[in-house]
């Protein structure tokens, strides 16, 4: 008898997970044949030279050694990795001061948070050919806010060393899903806390210092993972200001040739799609060892329930 309820318990098993896999096999396929497949096709190709008309031929390891000789590699890794350092965190600063602005107890805050978050719905295509014209050397709106208050003008599309300082300017404007998020975490922070604080006479520092940042730190541990993530892969921006002004792609001396730009030129332009694989997977591994690296030295900064 036990032996029949046995039999009968995984038959029922054995058919739900069958109803379990009929409802998943939508996203199954689409996980095999989009991404799967895929990844395992570029590390393939990565090991060949393909140029999308004849057959890959194989050629080993040499993609990868081309890229250490390859001046225009490091040129791309140099401009995207000092978005990714002096881009994100004045911009997560940023996003954090608005935050404790909108969780201030004001009337009609709900309208302030509306307003500030609106501008991350514009796509960024249109976002950046805004901003292209509020950066214009001779109309543009911020120079012409430089000049009224006596500071140099800089040529930002057109000169090297503003090229890259306008683009972390406009990322200013879309910092309204990082504050948003801030803004849910402050909202988290025990109110009890700043009161015993209080009591102990911390003033305003004390409390953001010992208080603020340690309570909403996994929220800072999100949004720098992401955000490096994604200043990586920075492509749009850079591409728009280059083309927008009539330029090649990467904009004056390269100084707008991101990686996942160059990236694309090798692969559409050049189409060079085994040295194009070469460097997807590259970026992945420094895309895996930076997020590490964070994880790594988060036990340090990130504070959960109140223990490390």
């Amino acid at each position: 008898m036990d032996a029949v309820n046995r039999i009968g318990i995984k038959r029922r098993e054995r058919q739900r997970l069958l109803v379990g896999l009929c409802f998943i096999s939508p996203w199954l396929i689409g996980f095999l044949l989009f991404q799967l497949l895929p990844i395992i096709s570029s590390f393939y190709y990565s090991l060949t030279e393909y140029n999308l008309f004849e057959a890959p031929q194989w050629a080993g390891a040499s993609n990868y050694a081309e890229l250490i000789t390859d001046g225009k590699v490091w040129q791309s890794l140099y401009n995207t990795l000092f978005m990714a350092v002096f881009g994100l965190f004045p911009h997560l600063a940023f996003a954090l001061g608005i935050a404790m602005l909108l969780n201030k107890d004001v009337k009609g805050k709900s309208l302030y948070r509306t307003i500030y978050f609106l501008p991350t719905l514009v796509p960024t295509v249109a976002a950046t050919l805004l901003w292209m014209w509020l950066l214009n050397a001779q109309y543009g709106l911020i120079n012409e806010l430089l000049g009224m208050l006596g500071l140099p003008q800089p040529v930002w599309l057109l000169e090297p060393q503003w090229t890259k300082p306008a683009l972390i300017l406009m990322g200013f404007w879309g910092t309204g899903t990082a504050s948003i998020m801030y803004l849910a975490a402050l909202q988290d922070v025990p109110r009890m806390y700043y009161e015993a604080a209080e009591i102990d006479g911390a003033n305003a520092w004390q409390k953001f210092r010992h208080i603020t940042l340690p309570a909403i730190s996994p929220m800072t541990l999100f949004q720098v993972i992401m955000g490096v993530i994604g200043a990586l892969q920075m492509f749009t921006q850079g591409y728009v200001f280059a083309d927008g002004n009539g330029q090649a792609i990467g904009g004056p001396e390269n100084s707008l040739l991101f990686y996942a730009v160059y990236l694309y030129q090798t692969a559409f332009s050049f189409l060079r799609m085994g040295f194009a694989s070469a460097m997807a997977w590259v970026l992945f591994v420094i895309v895996f060892l930076l997020t590490f690296l964070v994880f790594k030295t988060s036990a340090r900064w990130v504070y959960y329930g109140g223990e490390r």
